[in-house]
């Protein structure tokens, strides 16, 4: 007996060093919006980031200190950014990995929690398998707090996942670290800060650090690997309306 696998379309690989950050942000906003409006199916898209990124949510840019943020920001030579999913400031490098699920529903507000369980199983099932402690859960005073991060060992974040719910569309994000946590936690620190947010450096980890033998592209196959036992994933480009959309977003996304 086969199950069905819902198609999805699967967009793989960044935008290109020319592009900015906002540009990438503004993908996702375009994707979920179309897919609102009944213009797209279901798509997911994997990259790694062409550039060292903070992604802001919306709620950090009404902080007194918000300005400052974004100053510490590029003073560390990374992209500040507003997000389109919900949650506190991210980091991120380009050893890192992001995943963005859209989908259209019928089900609107109903799912969310569900969705955060289980697609925060399956990043913490496939880590697991490549020999991380990972646990589903948030660690204090990580950034971003949310009960489905990604841990190891109930120490150290590892993937954040956040979402975007519209009337009839959710956007779910993760972004998992692989490589970097040194550099991210005197900034977090510093952004946090900042912020007035709490936080502790200790809290942000890798998942080098905890499988040094795992690459990003072994991780980035294993991701495609999971999800296609869930759905039928079917190889697409980005469609062109989608980037004119993008395009007109970006300015919401960009600082």
């Amino acid at each position: 007996m086969h199950l069905y696998r819902p198609p999805v379309r699967l967009l793989l690989g960044h935008l290109g060093p020319a592009e900015d950050q906002a540009l990438e942000m503004a993908v996702a906003h375009a994707l979920v919006r179309r897919a609102s409006g009944g213009r797209s199916a279901a798509v997911l898209r994997i990259y790694r980031p062409s550039a060292p990124t903070v992604a802001f949510g919306r709620r950090d840019t009404l902080a007194p200190g918000f300005g400052a943020a974004v100053r510490a920001t590029r003073a560390a030579g990374f992209v500040p950014v507003v997000r389109e999913p919900g949650g506190r400031a991210v980091a991120y490098t380009v050893d890192s990995l992001v995943a963005d699920h859209v989908s259209p529903t019928t089900a609107f507000p109903a799912g969310m929690d569900q969705r955060f369980t289980s697609y925060g199983q399956l990043w913490a099932g496939l880590l697991r398998e490549h020999g991380v402690d990972a646990r589903l859960g948030a660690v204090p005073g990580e950034y971003c707090p949310g009960a489905a991060s990604v841990n190891a060992r109930g120490r150290v974040k590892l993937v954040g996942t956040a979402q975007r719910v519209l009337r009839r569309a959710w956007l779910f994000s993760a972004v998992a670290i692989v490589d970097g946590a040194t550099v991210l936690r005197p900034l977090l620190d510093e952004i946090y800060r900042h912020l007035g947010q709490p936080f502790d450096p200790a809290s942000v980890g890798s998942i080098s650090l905890e499988a040094p033998r795992l690459s990003i592209g072994t991780l980035e196959a294993a991701v495609v690997a999971a999800y296609e036992q869930r759905f039928d994933l079917q190889p697409a480009n980005i469609d062109p309306e989608v980037m004119a959309g993008a395009h007109d977003l970006s300015p919401d996304h960009r600082l």
